[in-house]
This record gives C-alpha cells, sequence and structure tokens, in this order.
C-alpha cells in the first residue's frame, strides 16, 4: 500500500489561522469575526494585518452570527470564529433563520471539535455538531483532517458562494496531506486503493484509518481508504465505486454515530447499493475529561478501533 508521512504535527486550528491570514492578502472581501476566542482560533496575525476587517464581538456567538449575516448582503465574506460547541448548537436558530433559510454566504469555521478538545470535558466536546449542520438545506459541511488541508479548504471556502460549516480542532496531529492540494468541495480523496475492505474517514479519523490500514495490509488483507473531507455535498460516486468493488464498508469519524458521515454513507447504500457497514464513532454518549489520546482509546475512535471493524465487517460480506 501506499505509505504516507508525518512532517510533523500541527494543529487543524492553526491551518484554518494561516488560511485566513492569506486570504486576508488576497481577497479584500473577507471580514472575520471571534466571539473572545481570537488566541484558541489563531486569528491574530489576520487581526494584525487587518484591523479594519475584523470584528472582536465578544462572548455573543448569537449576535456574532447576525452580524455575519448582515454582512453579505454588501458584499462581504464574513469567516466567524468560535469553539465547535458554540458555533453550533449555541446558536442554532441564528443559523437557521439568518444564514441557512435566506443562503448568506456565512463562513461558520469551528474549532475544538470533538472529542479530542480534551480536558475541557463534555460540556464542550460536542459530537454532535455535523448532524447539525448537514440538516440545514443548502448548508455545506466539511471536516478536514490535518493542518495543510485545513488551510486549503479554508481558501476554498471563500469562493464558494453559500454558507459553509467548516469543522477542525484543537490538539497536534499527523501532518500528510500535499502542502500544495487542491481543495475541491464535495470530491473525495483516495489515499489507498484496496479491495477487501473500504474504509472511509473524516477528519482526525482519516490518520487512523491509514495506520489501520497497515496493519490489515500485515494481516493480509487490502483496504481502501477513502478521505472524506466534504460530508455535504457527498461524494456518492466515489464511495459507491468502492464498495461495489470490495463489497463493504467501515466508516471512522470523530463524531456520534447518529447522524454523522456514517449515516450519510448508510444513506446512499442503501439508495444505491446495499452492503454490510460498520461504525466507528461515538455510541450516542456524552464525553468527559482527559486527553485527547486517553478519550480516543476508551472511545474507540483509533486505528485499533477501525482494525477491529474491518475485520468485523468482512465476515458479514
Amino acid at each position: 500500500m501506499k505509505k504516507y508521512t508525518d512532517t510533523g504535527k500541527k494543529d487543524t486550528r492553526s491551518g484554518f489561522g494561516d488560511g485566513l491570514t492569506e486570504l486576508g492578502r488576497t481577497n479584500p472581501n473577507v471580514v472575520a469575526l471571534c466571539a473572545d476566542l481570537v488566541g484558541s482560533l489563531k486569528m491574530q496575525d489576520f487581526i494584525d494585518e487587518n484591523p479594519e476587517r475584523f470584528f472582536q464581538v465578544g462572548i455573543a456567538e448569537a449576535n456574532m452570527m447576525g452580524i455575519a449575516a448582515g454582512l453579505t448582503i454588501g458584499g462581504k465574506i464574513p469567516f466567524t470564529g468560535t469553539f465547535a460547541n458554540f458555533s453550533t448548537g449555541r446558536v442554532y436558530d441564528q443559523i437557521r433563520q439568518s444564514i441557512a433559510y435566506s443562503d448568506k454566504n456565512v463562513k461558520i469555521c469551528a474549532s475544538h471539535a470533538g472529542l479530542t478538545l480534551g480536558e475541557d470535558g463534555a460540556t464542550h466536546q460536542i459530537l454532535e455538531d455535523i448532524g447539525l449542520m448537514k440538516m440545514l438545506p443548502g448548508m455545506t459541511v466539511i471536516n478536514t483532517c490535518d493542518y495543510n488541508q485545513t488551510k486549503a479548504a479554508t481558501i476554498a471556502i471563500a469562493e464558494h458562494h453559500g454558507p459553509v460549516y467548516l469543522r477542525f480542532g484543537r490538539p497536534k496531529v499527523a501532518n500528510f496531506t500535499p502542502e500544495d492540494q487542491k481543495f475541491e468541495i464535495g470530491k473525495a480523496v483516495m489515499l489507498n486503493e484496496g479491495k477487501d475492505v473500504t474504509i472511509i474517514a473524516t477528519g482526525h479519523l482519516v490518520w487512523e484509518a491509514l495506520q489501520a490500514a497497515e496493519q490489515l495490509e500485515e494481516q493480509g488483507v487490502s483496504a481502501e481508504v477513502i478521505n472524506i473531507h466534504t460530508i455535504k455535498p457527498l461524494d456518492e460516486a466515489a464511495i459507491l465505486a468502492s464498495v461495489g468493488k470490495t463489497g463493504c464498508v467501515v466508516t471512522a469519524e470523530e463524531h456520534n454515530f447518529l447522524g454523522g458521515l456514517g449515516e450519510s454513507v448508510a444513506r446512499t447504500l442503501v439508495q444505491n447499493h446495499p452492503a454490510p457497514q460498520e461504525f466507528v464513532a461515538t455510541m450516542d454518549t456524552f464525553g468527559e475529561s482527559g486527553t485527547p489520546e486517553q478519550l480516543m482509546q476508551k472511545y474507540g475512535l483509533n486505528a485499533a478501533a477501525i482494525v477491529k471493524a474491518a475485520q468485523k465487517v468482512m465476515k458479514r460480506k
């Protein structure tokens, strides 16, 4: 199988910050808003270079969404920044009514998603945000896997007209995708071709999926690994082509198995090509305090869990 190299662990939120800084230099219509978390969202460089294009809203996330919607009317492209929990659950009504319903060109950029937020615990570890956002008509939902991909996605969504939810994280993780990649919204990335089982992963689970594929190869199993960075619109053609070849699939995500990537894949399969599927995700539970590594192990969101799911699903073919 193709080998991928971690060029040095980086946090995906820094990919967002660096992408936003680059946009500040190239697109005069890009503006940024933050709800009192500039340091956490890595927005300071953009602010230093474009102070007149930054709005510190304070701990008033609902107001931030309303302001962002209003700024689009004047042709601006607002990027909002706060934790994923506060970017979705806290402000769902404002997003639905002021942004999604009227197709406002707002980019909702959400850091500290999932269990890997770590020690802050269950109140901040949102595991249902993908489900919330993908159910909004017209909302594009993106969940990136590493620093390079997050930076590329941040730049790409400025060119896409319409509301976008961009989800990324806090911890430093493997940085393995190309630095010069072209990010295509709605286009899956084939990381490794295989014939025995399809592994479809998103976000922090993509690297774990690659590690799982290496372990499976040692067992004589050929695993196909697909990086689904865009959960909506979903690259159904790539999924169906892969599962049509392998006959079974494992989906892996740092999210509740209800409402996430796995359910989108299941819907695609049941409508077009029914096949056995196993879910690597949180099983309808809240998180808890702990290090990211401890939590990923306890809740079964790692390479070992993906290997186990692959072994199980292949027996169901």
